[in-house]
């Protein structure tokens, strides 16, 4: 990693797990596989801070560290990028107790609790659908028809976020960073 540290994937030690190589991975990993409208790809640490935000809307009564485990509910893809649902599925079990062995490394590096992210699981897939349903039909060319078959109907949400949704578009990955790391030290992160 840039920070210095090494990774072993097979058995990641939370220790060799830094924030900073979370962040700048992540903004260098494009969403949709790049399939998006602009000049930038959207990246996975624009993403995440996207479901954030809507797990926010959605529980406002959720603490610091549901919201933490939302900013962090794609981190494995820091190292091992952003594979589309379909083909994870195509590989089967061991991709995702790989991803879930991982994903469990960076929650016990950053302090959270294992009930807390399996209590918080199904808010954080609805606000990542969510994410998905706005991402797909304002920046991967999807249909509304098309979102609402593979990530459902929004539910309503506060007018802002619906908003600032409907007016997507991609950060460059210096700000998709710097955004990341804004939105992890704010919720407490350390």
């Amino acid at each position: 990693m840039l920070s210095g540290r090494r990774l072993d994937l097979l058995a990641p030690d939370p220790n060799d797990i830094d924030i900073g190589d979370i962040a700048h991975g992540l903004a260098r990993v494009a969403r949709w596989n790049g399939q998006t409208l602009g000049d930038t790809a959207l990246s996975v640490a624009q993403h995440c801070c996207i479901v954030t935000d809507v797990v926010e809307a959605l529980a406002p009564a959720s603490g610091p560290q549901v919201r933490l485990a939302a900013l962090l509910h794609d981190a494995p893809e820091y190292v091992i990028g952003d594979l589309i649902s379909p083909f994870k599925a195509a590989i089967g079990l061991d991709y995702k107790a790989f991803e879930r062995k991982l994903l469990d490394a960076i929650h016990a590096r950053f302090g959270i609790a294992a009930e807390v992210a399996q209590d918080s699981l199904a808010l954080i897939k609805t606000a990542d659908r969510i994410a998905a349903y706005f991402e797909s039909t304002r920046l991967a060319g999807f249909s509304v028809s098309e979102s609402q078959i593979f990530f459902g109907r929004p539910p309503a949400m506060p007018h802002m976020l619906t908003e600032s949704l409907e007016l997507l578009y991609p950060w460059p990955a210096n700000q998709s960073e710097s955004q990341y790391l804004q939105k992890f030290r704010a919720l407490g992160g350390r």
